[in-house]
């Protein structure tokens, strides 16, 4: 019997596209092509020029500006707002989340509260500090209240106690920077934790009480060391987002307080110094630093999954 010889399959090549549209990584393109021009780019682009002078030659004479004592306080403040704020929006932002999540808060209310947080987390720049200049501001509309709640005293002149600039506060010092950076770093610390505590399961809380332990102990032996990571976290993605912060701080103190991110934008621009390389090496070192933050938001991020996975 004769036998039957199959010829060989000879595998069609395909074009790239060709084998792009055969998978699922084609919805990810847009993605891909924001990541390279707004983040790849522009950041390879300022480590080059870090290294160049006026003449394109290389050199290192740029990043030596990082020993002024100007630079040096620049990040020092930037450093202490942005921690200043993660803690205070990250301890706030908790206990809104713990509120929403487990303390029997009514379903309305988690649902406004959610929604707003989603608003207030997206808002930011120059309308937020307009909006803080026009409430508690020196001729705000909450300033001008506080202002009206006079009363005589015993010599029969006016007594205003509640007025806000006669009692050492100011919108437009770091008090004031870090009240209108509070106002976006809670809301996103509320989105980002409440997955984490909606992951608490009922089973380890049940356990817990089964053994003889009250809420306390709960908390402190169970769910905390659970949390840590994920809150360590969220505090790491505030503390990154008011590093980066500069239209917010830079409408509503004018400049007056020392951030780094405003010392880049004078150096860049020209209209106070005049050195835009200089600038491109202090915009390096911030991308160091956020770059750390967001390295180590990941590894705290991945730890936490895995405590929730279980």
């Amino acid at each position: 019997m004769a036998q039957t010889l199959t010829p060989p399959v000879v595998p069609v090549k395909k074009s790239i596209w060709e084998r792009l549209s055969e998978t699922n990584w084609i919805g990810l393109v847009p993605f891909f092509a924001l990541i390279f021009f707004f983040l790849l780019l522009p950041s390879t682009n300022l480590l080059l020029k870090s290294f160049q002078d006026f003449n394109g030659n290389f050199t290192l004479s740029n990043y030596a500006v990082m020993q002024n004592p100007y630079v040096i306080k620049a990040y020092s403040v930037s450093l202490q707002v942005s921690v200043i704020t993660s803690v205070v929006g990250g301890v706030f932002g908790f206990f809104v989340a713990y509120a929403i999540t487990l303390g029997n808060t009514p379903k309305w209310v988690r649902n406004f509260l959610m929604t707003f947080s989603g608003l207030a987390a997206n808002f930011g720049g120059v309308p937020l500090a307009f909006s803080y200049i026009a409430t508690l501001g020196r001729t705000g509309f909450v300033t001008a209240i506080l202002k009206s709640i006079c009363y005589p005293d015993a010599t029969g002149a006016q007594v205003c106690p509640f007025n806000p600039y006669d009692n050492g506060f100011n919108l437009y010092s770091m008090a004031g920077l870090v009240l209108a950076y509070t106002y976006f770093q809670f809301p996103l610390m509320v989105l980002t934790i409440t997955p984490a505590l909606e992951g608490l399961k009922k089973e380890w809380r049940e356990a817990s009480a089964n053994l003889g332990a009250n809420s306390w102990q709960y908390w402190r032996d169970v769910a905390l060391p659970i949390l840590t990571p994920s809150i360590l976290g969220a505090t790491l993605l505030l503390f990154g987002s008011a590093f980066g912060a500069y239209a917010t701080a830079y409408a509503l103190t004018g400049g007056s307080i020392y951030l780094i991110t405003i010392l880049i934008a004078q150096q860049i621009r020209g209209d106070v110094l005049n050195n835009p390389y200089e600038g491109y090496a202090l915009a390096v070192g911030m991308i160091v630093i956020m770059g750390v933050t967001i390295l180590a938001y990941n590894v705290l991020q991945r730890r936490t999954s895995r405590w929730l996975k279980s």
